[in-house]
């Protein structure tokens, strides 16, 4: 769905946003289907299984785009799976990456995303509410911090010690340790997807997606 902007101020022109960093096409062109080896398609179904989507015979165009540099492409997979089995529960998880989707105006990375969201337990006004970020009311206090610290992070490139403490009175210390490695992560993701250019895919409409 697409954005209401009379009832919301996205704060910059999604159509002009996306025009710059998805409209004039990908800069590089993707591996074809037919040229995927057996080991990268079997890093892909790993992905998807671990994000709790069924295997699939098409490769998407941004995998295989990534398949131009397979060692990269073979450690972010790797780090994908790691992250979407990881300590910080999936709700909490996906939380932080529509925080960063929103900041880094990455319409790939934002519309994939919601799809993740509503599948892990978000509801609407959750994901509407990630937009605002940590100054939405409705939050927790938890789930407050987890969206400030993306602010942060993005911001200053560390966490303040409130943000911390608010943090470490529900997370244990591996979850702390993933957290700032989860954002560093999915912000690398945003800068690629944006810089390439990747395109929006039909199911995935960009930052009009609700």
């Amino acid at each position: 769905m697409d954005v209401d902007t009379a009832e919301f101020d996205p704060g910059f022109d999604i159509a002009a946003r996306e025009a710059h960093v998805v409209g004039a096409g990908p800069r590089i062109e993707p591996v074809t289907q037919d040229n995927i080896d057996d080991a990268s398609r079997e890093l892909v179904h790993a992905v998807r299984a671990g994000a709790g989507a069924p295997r699939m015979d098409d490769v998407p165009e941004y995998m295989r785009t990534m398949l131009k540099h397979p060692d990269i492409f073979r450690c972010q997979m790797e780090m994908g799976t790691a992250l979407f089995n990881g300590r910080i529960p999936p709700r909490e998880r996906e939380l932080a990456i529509l925080r960063i989707g929103w900041l880094c105006r990455a319409p790939y990375e934002w519309g994939q995303h919601v799809e993740i969201a509503y599948r892990v337990g978000l509801d609407r006004q959750a994901v509407e509410r990630t937009r605002t970020g940590s100054t939405a009311p409705g939050w927790t206090a938890h789930e407050a911090a987890i969206l400030h610290g993306v602010e942060e992070l993005l911001e200053d490139m560390a966490l303040s010690d409130e943000t911390w403490d608010t943090l470490a009175e529900s997370w244990d210390e591996a979850q702390l340790i993933e957290f700032p490695m989860m954002v560093g992560q999915y912000v690398a993701t945003a800068f690629v997807q944006n810089t390439l250019r990747v395109r929006l895919v039909d199911d995935n409409p960009g930052l009009t997606r609700l």
